[in-house]
């Protein structure tokens, strides 16, 4: 089994594509939206994407900032992020959807993370 992109998705940007942040200094939430290859059915994983300015500037209030589910891009630039999570998401591959969920969680939160049955 492998995974695939769905679609990319952010509550911060209505139009992915064409935004532009208007400064170097950027982050937004952005959900990957995947499931398995070719089959129904999707989950969401999110990830902040921001620059290298907006972790300057978060470190300088915070004093220390936690690197998890952060993708950080030097610009913004919607092909090169896009092809980027594609080619990592495409690269998930396992005997089941939990296995593969599980390595998609390393790049965003997956929404069942802390799920107990």
């Amino acid at each position: 089994m492998i995974a695939e992109i769905k679609h990319l998705y952010s509550p911060d940007v209505e139009d992915l594509p064409h935004w532009n942040p208007g400064s170097e200094e950027f982050a937004i939430l952005l959900q990957i939206i995947a499931g398995p290859a070719g089959s129904p059915g999707e989950e969401s994983f999110d990830v902040t994407l921001c620059s290298p300015a907006w972790i300057v500037r978060q470190a300088a209030k915070e004093k220390i900032i936690q690197g998890r589910h952060l993708l950080i891009a030097t610009e913004y630039d919607y092909t090169l992020i896009s092809d980027f999570i594609s080619e990592y998401v495409s690269s998930c591959q396992g005997q089941t959807w939990q296995e593969i969920a599980s390595k998609l969680a390393r790049i965003g939160r997956w929404e069942f993370e802390d799920y107990q049955e």
